[in-house]
Formats: C-alpha cells, structure tokens, sequence
C-alpha cells in the first residue's frame, strides 16, 4: 500500500497567560512533613508507614495536625509529602 502523506496540521492558537494569583483550588495537594516513620507494612513489606503533620503554607486550617499514612516508595523523616486526600487514616501497624 503507498504511504499517505500525513495531513497538515492547523497553527497553534497561542495561551494567554494571567498574572493575577489564582485562590487556592480545595482539590489543590496539601502538603505534610514526615515527622516519623513507623514501619513497613504490605504483604512484601513494600509500603512504608508514616506519621505526618501538616503545614501552614498550604493549608492553614489543618496545620499542626498529624495522620498516619501509607506511602509507596523510598522515604525518610523530614520528607515533605503532596497529599491529595486528607481525611482518611491509615490502619496502625500490629
């Protein structure tokens, strides 16, 4: 079969960019430090399981609070996390 010559595509339409600042989206991540890491967890032991506090910056009306999450990856205290969801907790490691 002879090979079709791709069809051209339209110019793209530039983006105008804003300069203002934007109020902070609810779904926008929040972010929380790692204060302490609890433990491994997962059937090969692949999670880590942490304790986080929030911070100011992002979200001032959950600052200081702590959770207990799980997070996938390598990870050590100090670490700041970009979480996506803040009302669930993870189940304490036995």
């Amino acid at each position: 079969l002879p090979k079709r010559p791709h069809p051209a595509r339209p110019p793209c339409k530039p983006i105008a960019v804003s300069r203002c600042i934007a109020p902070m989206d609810s779904n926008a991540p929040k972010l929380a430090k790692v204060e302490k890491v609890l433990g491994r967890t997962g059937s090969r032991g692949g999670v880590i399981q942490v304790r986080v506090q929030f911070m100011y910056e992002t979200s001032p009306e959950l600052a200081g609070r702590s959770l207990i999450r799980n997070v996938k990856g390598p990870i050590r205290e100090g670490d700041i996390l970009a979480l996506l969801e803040t009302e669930r907790e993870a189940r304490r490691l036995r």
